[in-house]
């Protein structure tokens, strides 16, 4: 079974139509939420891949009733007592006692620098990739993380059993499967994989369109 997150191409939802005209935050809450969720990051608790599980896992109830932001303070609110940076009587607005981690806190002045510094997931291990440019794959038959019963992949549900084409190769990166788990890096060759919209999905409306994703060597096989 999927997580309710796991929506790409699903029929009903309508087409994703971007307006050139609209604000990066439509709301002031929306910037403050986005700050508040790097600032949190900023503590060292927990990297990208943990945070994007936090949102996964919220209830499917809370996950469709939320706004885009909302699912993100959800999730910090999860992350912060998980990882026992507050408990959840602090959370609820009770007395805030002393944090350890008080130094780490990101002042104004080095936002600038931290976000052009980023987060890199490329690792130089020296594995060679098992694919290369031109080669036909097939994603594996099932999406699911194969370290954590129910845990976190960047392998969508839509996209199993599908042959695609290697265009490109970006190295060796963490694996997002084993990372959201905190069971290190492990990182593995990444690949930009091309698929034929007819390929994913039984009745697409462009058939012709072409979707390419970014998946890890350990989702993908030989297509015979």
């Amino acid at each position: 079974m999927t997580r309710v997150h796991d929506m790409g191409g699903r029929f009903g939802d309508g087409p994703v139509t971007p307006d050139p005209d609209e604000p990066v935050f439509k709301e002031d809450w929306h910037a403050r939420a986005l700050a508040l969720t790097l600032a949190a990051g900023g503590l060292g608790q927990w990297n990208i891949d943990v945070s994007r599980h936090a949102r996964e896992c919220l209830s499917p109830q809370d996950y469709t009733a939320f706004s885009y932001y909302e699912k993100w303070l959800a999730g910090l609110a999860d992350l912060l007592v998980d990882a026992g940076v507050v408990t959840a009587y602090e959370l609820a607005g009770g007395d805030l006692s002393a944090s350890d981690l008080a130094e780490r806190a990101l002042k104004a002045g080095a936002v600038p620098s931290v976000l052009a510094s980023g987060g890199p997931a490329d690792r130089d291990t020296g594995q060679m990739p098992k694919f290369h440019i031109g080669d036909r794959v097939q994603t594996r038959e099932r999406s699911g993380n194969t370290f954590v019963d129910g845990g976190h992949t960047r392998l969508p549900n839509y996209a199993t059993s599908a042959i695609g084409t290697i265009i490109l190769h970006h190295g060796n990166h963490v694996l997002p499967d084993a990372s959201a788990h905190r069971l290190g890096d492990q990182p593995e060759p990444l690949y930009t994989v091309a698929f034929a919209a007819s390929e994913l999905w039984t009745n697409p409306e462009y058939p012709n369109d072409e979707v390419t994703l970014d998946l890890w060597e350990s989702y993908l096989s030989h297509a015979s």
